[in-house]
C-alpha cells in the first residue's frame, strides 16, 4: 500500500483531513481522476491513499483508516466490490460522476520495429483492435503498463501519452485513442438511499431529456 497525502486544508469546523483510497500505483488514472473529484468538491487537502486491489480499500473503509473509497465503474473488479461492499462490509455507494481519463494512446518502444506483445489495463482493451499483437499482457493501470514498457516486459501498451513526455526518444506513439467519459463510484459506510433513486433533477442528462420533449 502507497500513501500520498496533501497539504492539510481548513475544511470547516472539523478541520479534519478526509482519506480517500483508490487504486495505485503513484501516476494512475485511478489517482488522477480521484484529485480532480476532490479539488471539484473544494477537498484539495484530502489525503490519498493508493492500493493494490479493492479488497484492501474496502478493509480500510470498514476499519475507519479511510473515509470513502474511488473506483471507475468499468474497472474488472467493479462489480465484486459493490457486492462485497454490500453484504460483507455493510458498505455503500453514496456518489457518483463522470470523468474523463488520460489522453490514452498505444505507444510502443522506439527500438521495436514489428511489435508482437501489448500491455494493457483489461478495461481499457475494448479501446482499440488488438488483432494485431500476438500477445496480451493484462496489466493492474495504466500506470503499471507504463512501467512494463519501461522494463522492456512487451512491445506496445495502451497508457497516458504523457508517458512519452517523461522519457522521451524512448517510445513512438502508434494510436492517439483520445479520452474516455468513464462513470465512476465513491463508496462510504452511510447509506445515501431511503430506498428510492437518488439522482441530480437538475442535472445535464435531465436538461437532454427536457430538450429531446421539447422538438
Amino acid at each position: 500500500m502507497i500513501s500520498s497525502s496533501g497539504t492539510m486544508r481548513d475544511l470547516g469546523e472539523e478541520n479534519r483531513m478526509l482519506t480517500f483510497a483508490t487504486l495505485g500505483p503513484a501516476g494512475s488514472n485511478h489517482e488522477f481522476v480521484t484529485e480532480q473529484y476532490l479539488a471539484f468538491h473544494g477537498l484539495e487537502g484530502a489525503n490519498v491513499v493508493l492500493i493494490d486491489d479493492f479488497d484492501d480499500a474496502l478493509r480500510l473503509l470498514a476499519d475507519g483508516a479511510a473515509d470513502f473509497v474511488v473506483q471507475v465503474a468499468v474497472h474488472p473488479a467493479a462489480t465484486d466490490t459493490v457486492a462485497k461492499a454490500h453484504f460483507e462490509h455493510g458498505i455503500r455507494v453514496i456518489d457518483t460522476f463522470i470523468s474523463p481519463s488520460r489522453p490514452l494512446g498505444v505507444l510502443t518502444r522506439a527500438d521495436t520495429a514489428h511489435p508482437k506483445s501489448l500491455g494493457l489495463q483489461p478495461a481499457t482493451k475494448a479501446y482499440l483492435n488488438t488483432a494485431r499483437w500476438e500477445t496480451l499482457v493484462p496489466e493492474v493501470s495504466i500506470r503499471t503498463v507504463a512501467e512494463g514498457l519501461l522494463a522492456g516486459r512487451f512491445d506496445s501498451g495502451v497508457t497516458a501519452l504523457s508517458f512519452t513526455e517523461e522519457h522521451p526518444g524512448k517510445f513512438r506513439v502508434d494510436e492517439e485513442l483520445g479520452t474516455v467519459d468513464d462513470p465512476w463510484l465513491v463508496y462510504g459506510r452511510a447509506r445515501v438511499s431511503d430506498g428510492g433513486v437518488v439522482a441530480w433533477p437538475d442535472s445535464p442528462g435531465a436538461a437532454l431529456f427536457r430538450v429531446a420533449l421539447s422538438r
